[in-house]
């Protein structure tokens, strides 16, 4: 793809409306480049966009997964290229937008190919993990794949599930895959390279009042929904942030005020975890959005960089 455009920000930054206004301005389409905005119920706690905001531009790759899936980065990615494929994106000025930033590596940097992992392995380490635990199946990794084991905490109990799987699956490491790097999906010389850094004390307020926001707009009908699948507390979608102070509420376990504030908090951690990332894993390619930029600035510079 030529001529993309790629902002990234942490939570709450602003960067859905930043891509909506240029994406109306340039003629162009919007695709999610946020992990947890790809799943379906969550609607309003992972802040996907408004009705009236997919009415005034195309969206793809929102609320279109499952949350029983656990969606990879991998998968996105191929979700995107099938867009591509069928067309989809072609005369229309592609707008990335999310807090993902392995979506925006994989995206401009490309993937490496990664094994088809049979539903029986595949449901055995999940079970395994949950029965066993995450330092047991790490020593067993460490034990089968040292190398692999090195790179992962022995707490990270969906990584190291992973590791047993594809090893199980292929027979080799996933250091071994992860070696063969695929292709970029998108033209680096004529894309724009965004990145929001806002005011920590700014958007902190941010993230107060908008969760605030979500309870009244049905949050919390959106938990009690996604439980009623009984889905595994490991997967991704039920680690939405949010999701376990609010089922807190709902089982009795806490008052409103205090899941509230939980889920605030953790919000914010979170979003500082982005802006380290962004901060320390985007190149340089990639041009800081300061908060005393105004978006007629930045609408600029993008519709400047198709003209060039």
């Amino acid at each position: 793809m030529k001529d993309a455009i790629l902002i990234a920000g942490p939570t709450a930054s602003g960067k859905s409306a930043l891509a909506l206004e240029i994406a109306e301005r340039v003629g162009g389409v919007i695709v999610n480049t946020d992990s947890m905005q790809g799943y379906s119920i969550l609607n309003v706690l992972t802040a996907r966009p408004a009705p009236e905001d997919l009415a005034r531009v195309p969206h793809f790759l929102y609320g279109h997964v499952h949350p029983s899936t656990a969606y990879s980065t991998g998968a996105w990615l191929r979700d995107v290229a099938e867009l591509i494929e069928k067309e989809v994106l072609a005369d229309r000025r592609p707008v990335f937008v999310g807090g993902t930033g392995l979506y925006f590596r994989a995206l401009a940097e490309g993937i490496s190919e990664m094994p088809e992992i049979p539903p029986h392995i595949r449901e055995r380490w999940r079970h395994e993990l949950v029965e066993r635990g995450a330092p047991r199946l790490h020593r067993e990794l460490m034990l089968r794949d040292s190398a692999m084991a090195m790179q992962l905490r022995p707490s990270d109990g969906q990584r190291i599930a992973r590791a047993l799987e594809v090893l199980d699956a292929s027979g080799r490491s996933l250091l071994s895959w992860q070696g063969q790097r695929g292709e970029p999906l998108i033209d680096r010389t004529s894309a724009r390279f965004f990145v929001i850094e806002p005011n920590r004390e700014v958007l902190g307020e941010r993230i107060n009042r908008r969760f605030d926001t979500m309870i009244e707009q049905g949050a919390l009908e959106e938990v009690r929904q996604i439980l009623t699948l009984d889905l595994d507390p490991a997967l991704p979608a039920m680690k939405a942030i949010g999701v376990r102070e609010l089922q807190a509420v709902l089982d009795g376990e806490m008052d409103a005020g205090t899941a509230m504030e939980r889920a605030k908090i953790a919000t914010r951690q979170y979003a500082k975890r982005q802006s380290t990332w962004f901060r320390n894993q985007l190149g340089v390619e990639w041009q800081r959005l300061l908060p005393n930029e105004t978006i007629m600035e930045v609408v600029r510079m993008a519709i400047e960089k198709r003209i060039e």
